[in-house]
Protein backbone atom coordinates (compact mmCIF):
# COMPACT_ATOMS: atom_id res chain seq x y z
CA UNK A 1 0.00 0.00 0.00
CA UNK A 2 1.56 3.22 -0.88
CA UNK A 3 1.31 6.75 0.42
CA UNK A 4 -1.72 8.06 -1.41
CA UNK A 5 -3.65 4.76 0.14
CA UNK A 6 -3.12 5.88 4.10
CA UNK A 7 -3.82 9.32 3.65
CA UNK A 8 -7.35 7.95 1.72
CA UNK A 9 -7.86 5.64 4.66
CA UNK A 10 -6.90 8.67 7.24
CA UNK A 11 -9.09 10.27 5.06
CA UNK A 12 -12.18 8.18 6.00
CA UNK A 13 -11.35 8.10 9.50
CA UNK A 14 -11.50 11.71 9.92
CA UNK A 15 -14.47 11.68 8.40
CA UNK A 16 -16.14 9.27 10.42
CA UNK A 17 -15.11 10.94 13.35
CA UNK A 18 -12.35 8.32 15.12
CA UNK A 19 -9.38 7.67 16.01
CA UNK A 20 -8.26 5.17 13.67
CA UNK A 21 -8.77 1.67 12.20
CA UNK A 22 -7.18 -1.20 13.53
CA UNK A 23 -6.38 -4.13 11.49
CA UNK A 24 -5.68 -7.39 12.86
CA UNK A 25 -5.03 -10.96 11.52
CA UNK A 26 -4.04 -14.44 12.47
CA UNK A 27 -3.84 -17.49 9.73
CA UNK A 28 -5.34 -14.74 7.06
CA UNK A 29 -8.73 -15.45 9.11
CA UNK A 30 -9.70 -12.11 7.78
CA UNK A 31 -9.53 -11.25 4.08
CA UNK A 32 -10.69 -7.42 4.13
CA UNK A 33 -7.69 -6.96 5.66
CA UNK A 34 -5.42 -8.77 3.55
CA UNK A 35 -7.12 -7.14 0.31
CA UNK A 36 -7.71 -3.92 2.00
CA UNK A 37 -4.19 -3.19 2.64
CA UNK A 38 -2.93 -5.28 -0.42
CA UNK A 39 -1.13 -8.23 1.29
CA UNK A 40 -1.03 -11.62 0.10
CA UNK A 41 -2.78 -14.15 1.05
CA UNK A 42 0.14 -16.56 0.46
CA UNK A 43 2.18 -14.53 3.48
CA UNK A 44 2.76 -16.22 6.82
CA UNK A 45 0.73 -15.54 9.12
CA UNK A 46 1.12 -17.95 11.98
CA UNK A 47 1.25 -14.88 14.49
CA UNK A 48 -1.23 -12.23 14.97
CA UNK A 49 -0.20 -9.14 14.17
CA UNK A 50 -1.95 -5.38 14.16
CA UNK A 51 -1.67 -2.85 12.24
CA UNK A 52 -3.03 0.65 13.59
CA UNK A 53 -3.79 3.85 10.71
CA UNK A 54 -4.58 7.18 12.84
CA UNK A 55 -6.31 8.91 12.04
CA UNK A 56 -2.97 11.33 11.46
CA UNK A 57 0.17 10.64 11.61
CA UNK A 58 2.56 7.35 11.00
CA UNK A 59 0.38 3.90 11.08
CA UNK A 60 2.12 1.64 14.04
CA UNK A 61 2.56 -2.15 12.96
CA UNK A 62 2.93 -4.44 16.13
CA UNK A 63 4.23 -7.91 14.65
CA UNK A 64 5.69 -10.99 16.34
CA UNK A 65 9.52 -11.16 16.81
CA UNK A 66 8.87 -14.86 14.31
CA UNK A 67 7.42 -12.98 11.83
CA UNK A 68 8.91 -9.37 12.39
CA UNK A 69 8.93 -9.31 8.18
CA UNK A 70 5.05 -9.79 7.86
CA UNK A 71 3.75 -5.96 7.48
CA UNK A 72 7.10 -4.78 6.05
CA UNK A 73 5.19 -3.43 2.59
CA UNK A 74 3.53 -1.10 4.34
CA UNK A 75 4.32 2.09 6.21
CA UNK A 76 4.66 2.66 9.60
CA UNK A 77 6.45 2.08 13.32
CA UNK A 78 7.29 -1.11 13.70
CA UNK A 79 6.92 -2.61 17.35
CA UNK A 80 8.09 -6.34 17.84
CA UNK A 81 6.65 -8.46 20.45
CA UNK A 82 7.19 -12.60 21.55
CA UNK A 83 4.85 -12.89 24.45
CA UNK A 84 1.07 -12.12 25.26
CA UNK A 85 2.28 -9.71 28.10
CA UNK A 86 4.42 -7.80 25.57
CA UNK A 87 1.67 -7.43 23.28
CA UNK A 88 -0.95 -6.31 25.71
CA UNK A 89 1.57 -3.77 26.77
CA UNK A 90 2.08 -2.80 23.19
CA UNK A 91 -1.89 -2.84 22.25
CA UNK A 92 -2.31 0.30 25.96
CA UNK A 93 -0.63 2.62 24.13
CA UNK A 94 -3.60 2.99 22.45
CA UNK A 95 -5.58 2.72 25.67
CA UNK A 96 -8.58 5.69 25.41
CA UNK A 97 -8.69 5.55 21.77
CA UNK A 98 -11.86 5.13 19.80
CA UNK A 99 -10.51 2.55 16.89
CA UNK A 100 -12.85 0.86 14.32
CA UNK A 101 -12.15 -2.74 13.86
CA UNK A 102 -13.79 -5.44 11.85
CA UNK A 103 -16.89 -6.71 14.32
CA UNK A 104 -20.13 -5.70 14.03
CA UNK A 105 -23.12 -7.70 15.45
CA UNK A 106 -25.57 -6.73 12.34
CA UNK A 107 -23.36 -7.74 9.32
CA UNK A 108 -21.31 -10.86 9.38
CA UNK A 109 -19.95 -10.66 6.13
CA UNK A 110 -17.72 -7.93 7.38
CA UNK A 111 -17.06 -8.99 11.28
CA UNK A 112 -13.71 -11.15 11.72
CA UNK A 113 -12.37 -10.20 15.09
CA UNK A 114 -12.80 -13.03 16.83
CA UNK A 115 -14.54 -12.45 21.16
CA UNK A 116 -11.16 -13.18 22.67
CA UNK A 117 -9.29 -10.41 21.27
CA UNK A 118 -12.10 -8.22 21.09
CA UNK A 119 -12.03 -8.79 25.13
CA UNK A 120 -8.12 -8.79 24.97
CA UNK A 121 -8.59 -4.61 23.32
CA UNK A 122 -11.05 -3.51 25.61
CA UNK A 123 -8.43 -4.95 28.75
CA UNK A 124 -6.29 -2.57 26.92
CA UNK A 125 -8.72 0.49 27.38
CA UNK A 126 -9.34 0.26 23.63
CA UNK A 127 -13.10 1.24 22.70
CA UNK A 128 -13.76 -0.70 19.51
CA UNK A 129 -16.46 -0.10 17.21
CA UNK A 130 -17.59 -1.43 13.92
CA UNK A 131 -15.30 -0.50 10.86
CA UNK A 132 -18.23 -1.14 8.34
CA UNK A 133 -19.21 2.68 7.67
CA UNK A 134 -14.95 2.93 6.77
CA UNK A 135 -14.97 -0.21 4.56
CA UNK A 136 -18.00 1.05 2.96
CA UNK A 137 -16.11 4.42 2.00
CA UNK A 138 -12.25 2.21 0.98
CA UNK A 139 -14.12 -0.33 -0.92
CA UNK A 140 -18.06 -0.25 -0.99
CA UNK A 141 -17.78 3.04 -3.26
CA UNK A 142 -17.23 3.18 -6.63
CA UNK A 143 -15.18 5.43 -8.56
CA UNK A 144 -15.94 7.03 -12.01
CA UNK A 145 -14.14 3.78 -13.48
CA UNK A 146 -15.56 1.46 -11.62
CA UNK A 147 -18.88 2.93 -12.30
CA UNK A 148 -18.49 2.33 -16.22
CA UNK A 149 -17.36 -0.97 -15.48
CA UNK A 150 -20.04 -1.91 -13.60
CA UNK A 151 -22.92 -0.53 -16.28
CA UNK A 152 -21.39 -2.17 -19.03
CA UNK A 153 -21.82 -5.42 -16.79
CA UNK A 154 -25.20 -4.22 -16.68
CA UNK A 155 -25.97 -3.93 -20.43
CA UNK A 156 -24.54 -7.12 -21.07
CA UNK A 157 -26.70 -9.07 -18.83
CA UNK A 158 -29.78 -7.17 -19.96
CA UNK A 159 -28.81 -8.45 -23.24
CA UNK A 160 -28.58 -11.81 -22.35
CA UNK A 161 -32.08 -11.79 -20.60
CA UNK A 162 -33.39 -10.40 -24.18
CA UNK A 163 -31.66 -13.23 -26.34
CA UNK A 164 -32.10 -16.07 -23.71
CA UNK A 165 -35.86 -15.27 -23.44
CA UNK A 166 -36.26 -15.60 -27.26
CA UNK A 167 -34.97 -19.16 -27.39
CA UNK A 168 -37.77 -19.54 -24.70
CA UNK A 169 -40.31 -18.06 -27.06
CA UNK A 170 -38.89 -20.47 -29.96
CA UNK A 171 -39.15 -23.31 -27.84
CA UNK A 172 -42.70 -22.44 -26.98
CA UNK A 173 -44.13 -21.78 -29.96
CA UNK A 174 -42.69 -24.92 -31.65
CA UNK A 175 -43.62 -27.11 -28.05
CA UNK A 176 -40.01 -28.33 -28.34
CA UNK A 177 -38.95 -29.46 -24.59
CA UNK A 178 -37.01 -27.05 -22.75
CA UNK A 179 -35.50 -28.21 -19.77
CA UNK A 180 -33.97 -25.02 -16.50
CA UNK A 181 -30.63 -26.29 -17.14
CA UNK A 182 -31.07 -25.41 -20.88
CA UNK A 183 -31.77 -21.96 -20.46
CA UNK A 184 -29.12 -21.45 -17.66
CA UNK A 185 -26.74 -23.16 -20.24
CA UNK A 186 -28.13 -20.25 -22.66
CA UNK A 187 -27.35 -17.11 -19.92
CA UNK A 188 -23.81 -18.75 -19.67
CA UNK A 189 -22.84 -19.19 -22.93
CA UNK A 190 -24.08 -15.54 -23.62
CA UNK A 191 -21.79 -14.69 -20.65
CA UNK A 192 -18.80 -16.51 -21.95
CA UNK A 193 -19.35 -14.50 -25.23
CA UNK A 194 -19.10 -10.90 -23.54
CA UNK A 195 -16.36 -12.09 -21.58
CA UNK A 196 -18.48 -11.58 -18.38
CA UNK A 197 -17.06 -13.76 -15.07
CA UNK A 198 -19.53 -15.31 -12.58
CA UNK A 199 -18.68 -16.46 -9.00
CA UNK A 200 -21.75 -19.06 -9.35
CA UNK A 201 -24.26 -20.25 -12.34
CA UNK A 202 -27.61 -18.38 -12.85
CA UNK A 203 -30.87 -18.93 -11.10
CA UNK A 204 -33.22 -20.57 -13.51
CA UNK A 205 -36.36 -21.66 -11.80
CA UNK A 206 -39.55 -23.07 -13.10
CA UNK A 207 -43.29 -23.30 -11.52
CA UNK A 208 -42.88 -24.53 -8.10
CA UNK A 209 -39.25 -23.62 -7.55
CA UNK A 210 -39.87 -20.35 -8.34
CA UNK A 211 -40.57 -20.06 -4.75
CA UNK A 212 -37.10 -20.80 -3.69
CA UNK A 213 -35.25 -17.66 -3.43
CA UNK A 214 -32.08 -19.36 -4.05
CA UNK A 215 -33.02 -22.55 -6.10
CA UNK A 216 -30.24 -24.83 -7.69
CA UNK A 217 -30.67 -26.67 -10.85
CA UNK A 218 -29.08 -30.22 -10.54
CA UNK A 219 -27.94 -31.80 -13.91
CA UNK A 220 -30.50 -30.39 -16.71
CA UNK A 221 -32.83 -29.75 -14.19
CA UNK A 222 -37.10 -29.92 -14.14
CA UNK A 223 -38.98 -29.71 -17.65
CA UNK A 224 -40.79 -26.20 -18.08
CA UNK A 225 -44.14 -26.64 -18.35
CA UNK A 226 -46.69 -24.26 -20.10
CA UNK A 227 -48.66 -21.75 -18.08
CA UNK A 228 -45.92 -21.77 -15.50
CA UNK A 229 -43.66 -18.91 -14.00
CA UNK A 230 -39.98 -18.86 -14.89
CA UNK A 231 -37.87 -16.59 -12.48
CA UNK A 232 -34.48 -15.90 -13.98
CA UNK A 233 -31.80 -14.18 -11.76
CA UNK A 234 -28.10 -13.72 -12.88
CA UNK A 235 -24.78 -12.02 -12.26
CA UNK A 236 -21.57 -11.47 -13.45
CA UNK A 237 -19.08 -8.70 -14.30
CA UNK A 238 -15.86 -8.12 -16.34
CA UNK A 239 -13.20 -10.66 -16.75
CA UNK A 240 -10.59 -7.59 -15.17
CA UNK A 241 -9.10 -6.50 -12.34
CA UNK A 242 -11.51 -4.47 -10.33
CA UNK A 243 -14.40 -5.43 -12.09
CA UNK A 244 -17.35 -4.61 -10.74
CA UNK A 245 -20.45 -6.94 -10.86
CA UNK A 246 -23.75 -6.39 -11.99
CA UNK A 247 -26.91 -8.44 -10.56
CA UNK A 248 -30.32 -8.75 -11.86
CA UNK A 249 -33.50 -10.82 -11.90
CA UNK A 250 -36.23 -11.18 -14.40
CA UNK A 251 -39.69 -13.23 -14.77
CA UNK A 252 -41.26 -15.18 -17.25
CA UNK A 253 -44.81 -16.37 -17.97
CA UNK A 254 -44.70 -19.55 -19.86
CA UNK A 255 -48.27 -19.22 -21.73
CA UNK A 256 -50.14 -16.41 -23.34
CA UNK A 257 -52.66 -15.51 -21.00
CA UNK A 258 -50.98 -14.41 -17.92
CA UNK A 259 -54.26 -15.34 -15.16
CA UNK A 260 -54.93 -12.01 -13.45
CA UNK A 261 -53.75 -12.85 -10.05
CA UNK A 262 -50.13 -13.06 -11.38
CA UNK A 263 -50.31 -9.84 -12.81
CA UNK A 264 -52.08 -8.30 -9.77
CA UNK A 265 -49.40 -9.95 -7.78
CA UNK A 266 -46.08 -8.99 -10.02
CA UNK A 267 -47.23 -5.40 -10.21
CA UNK A 268 -47.80 -5.03 -6.31
CA UNK A 269 -43.72 -6.25 -6.59
CA UNK A 270 -42.85 -3.85 -9.22
CA UNK A 271 -44.83 -0.89 -7.33
CA UNK A 272 -42.82 -1.91 -4.29
CA UNK A 273 -39.41 -2.00 -6.05
CA UNK A 274 -40.00 1.62 -7.62
CA UNK A 275 -41.41 3.00 -4.18
CA UNK A 276 -38.03 2.03 -3.40
CA UNK A 277 -36.33 4.37 -5.53
CA UNK A 278 -38.29 6.87 -5.11
CA UNK A 279 -37.80 7.37 -1.19
CA UNK A 280 -33.97 7.32 -2.01
CA UNK A 281 -34.55 9.92 -4.30
CA UNK A 282 -37.07 12.51 -2.32
CA UNK A 283 -34.91 12.03 0.46
CA UNK A 284 -31.67 12.79 -2.02
CA UNK A 285 -33.24 15.86 -3.25
CA UNK A 286 -34.17 17.24 0.39
CA UNK A 287 -30.51 16.58 1.64
CA UNK A 288 -30.96 13.60 3.52
CA UNK A 289 -29.03 10.39 3.33
CA UNK A 290 -31.10 7.39 3.59
CA UNK A 291 -29.66 4.45 5.20
CA UNK A 292 -30.32 0.97 3.62
CA UNK A 293 -32.48 -0.16 6.71
CA UNK A 294 -34.41 2.66 5.89
CA UNK A 295 -35.04 1.86 2.46
CA UNK A 296 -35.95 -2.15 3.34
CA UNK A 297 -38.91 -0.91 5.95
CA UNK A 298 -40.11 1.04 2.82
CA UNK A 299 -40.65 -1.63 1.09
CA UNK A 300 -41.93 -4.07 3.35
CA UNK A 301 -44.24 -2.00 4.69
CA UNK A 302 -46.18 -1.45 0.63
CA UNK A 303 -45.63 -5.08 0.57
CA UNK A 304 -47.78 -5.62 4.22
CA UNK A 305 -49.93 -3.06 3.40
CA UNK A 306 -51.62 -5.21 0.67
CA UNK A 307 -51.43 -8.16 2.32
CA UNK A 308 -48.42 -10.00 1.57
CA UNK A 309 -46.19 -10.34 4.29
CA UNK A 310 -45.89 -13.77 4.45
CA UNK A 311 -44.70 -13.79 0.99
CA UNK A 312 -41.92 -11.92 1.92
CA UNK A 313 -39.04 -14.37 2.57
CA UNK A 314 -35.22 -11.85 2.48
CA UNK A 315 -33.98 -8.30 2.66
CA UNK A 316 -34.91 -5.90 -0.03
CA UNK A 317 -31.10 -6.10 -1.72
CA UNK A 318 -27.32 -5.74 -0.95
CA UNK A 319 -24.66 -4.10 -1.93
CA UNK A 320 -22.70 -4.33 -5.01
CA UNK A 321 -18.84 -3.95 -5.93
CA UNK A 322 -15.87 -6.13 -6.89
CA UNK A 323 -18.09 -8.98 -4.91
CA UNK A 324 -21.76 -9.91 -6.21
CA UNK A 325 -23.01 -9.61 -2.55
CA UNK A 326 -20.20 -7.15 -1.18
CA UNK A 327 -18.99 -4.18 1.10
CA UNK A 328 -21.44 -1.49 1.08
CA UNK A 329 -24.58 -0.61 2.11
CA UNK A 330 -27.17 -3.57 2.34
CA UNK A 331 -30.80 -2.46 1.64
CA UNK A 332 -31.74 -4.75 4.53
CA UNK A 333 -33.89 -3.53 7.73
CA UNK A 334 -34.63 -7.22 9.15
CA UNK A 335 -31.60 -9.88 8.36
CA UNK A 336 -29.19 -8.14 9.33
CA UNK A 337 -30.12 -4.06 9.90
CA UNK A 338 -27.80 -1.47 7.91
CA UNK A 339 -28.21 1.24 8.82
CA UNK A 340 -25.27 2.58 6.65
CA UNK A 341 -26.11 5.55 4.50
CA UNK A 342 -26.29 5.67 0.89
CA UNK A 343 -23.62 7.62 0.10
CA UNK A 344 -22.28 9.11 -3.31
CA UNK A 345 -20.83 5.94 -5.44
CA UNK A 346 -23.04 3.69 -3.48
CA UNK A 347 -23.68 0.43 -5.41
CA UNK A 348 -26.71 -1.80 -5.07
CA UNK A 349 -29.54 -4.03 -5.77
CA UNK A 350 -33.42 -3.43 -5.13
CA UNK A 351 -34.83 -6.92 -5.76
CA UNK A 352 -38.14 -7.45 -3.74
CA UNK A 353 -39.51 -10.93 -4.01
CA UNK A 354 -42.78 -12.55 -2.89
CA UNK A 355 -42.62 -16.47 -2.62
CA UNK A 356 -45.54 -19.09 -2.22
CA UNK A 357 -46.07 -22.39 -2.55
CA UNK A 358 -46.94 -23.13 -6.17
CA UNK A 359 -44.80 -20.21 -7.84
CA UNK A 360 -42.68 -17.52 -6.99
CA UNK A 361 -41.32 -13.75 -8.25
CA UNK A 362 -38.13 -11.29 -7.82
CA UNK A 363 -37.66 -8.15 -9.76
CA UNK A 364 -34.43 -7.10 -9.41
CA UNK A 365 -32.29 -3.73 -10.81
CA UNK A 366 -29.22 -2.42 -10.11
CA UNK A 367 -28.64 1.06 -8.39
CA UNK A 368 -25.92 3.50 -7.78
CA UNK A 369 -25.61 6.99 -6.47
CA UNK A 370 -23.97 9.46 -8.23
CA UNK A 371 -24.31 13.19 -7.59
CA UNK A 372 -27.09 13.45 -4.79
CA UNK A 373 -29.40 11.02 -7.25
CA UNK A 374 -30.00 7.31 -7.68
CA UNK A 375 -29.87 5.91 -11.51
CA UNK A 376 -30.72 2.61 -12.46
CA UNK A 377 -27.94 0.25 -14.58
CA UNK A 378 -28.43 -1.34 -17.68
CA UNK A 379 -32.06 -1.17 -19.81
CA UNK A 380 -35.22 -0.52 -19.43
CA UNK A 381 -36.16 -2.65 -16.27
CA UNK A 382 -39.15 -4.84 -16.45
CA UNK A 383 -42.66 -4.23 -15.54
CA UNK A 384 -44.66 -6.51 -16.91
CA UNK A 385 -44.49 -10.26 -17.18
CA UNK A 386 -42.25 -11.78 -20.47
CA UNK A 387 -44.15 -13.72 -22.05
CA UNK A 388 -43.51 -15.70 -25.37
Amino acid sequence: MNTLSIEKLQEAIREEGLDGWLFYNFHHRDPLADELLGLSVDSTNSRPWFYMVPERGAPVKLVHAIEAFILDSLPGTKVLYSGKEQLNQSLRQFAGKTLAAHRDNNLPVISFLDAGTAENLAHAGIQVVSAASLIQRIKGLLSEEDLESHKRAALGLYEIVEETWQVVSEHFHTNKMLYEGDIQRLILSGMEKRNLITDHPPIVAAGAHAGDPHYEVSGKGSPVVKEEIIQLDLWAKESAQRAIYADISWVGFYGTEIPSPLMTIFQDLVDSRERALDYINENLTRGIRPTGAAVDREVRKLLIDRGYEGAIKHRTGHGIDTECHGSGVNIDSIEFPDNRKLLDGACFSIEPGLYFNDYGFRTEIDVYIYQNHAYISGKERQFTLLTP
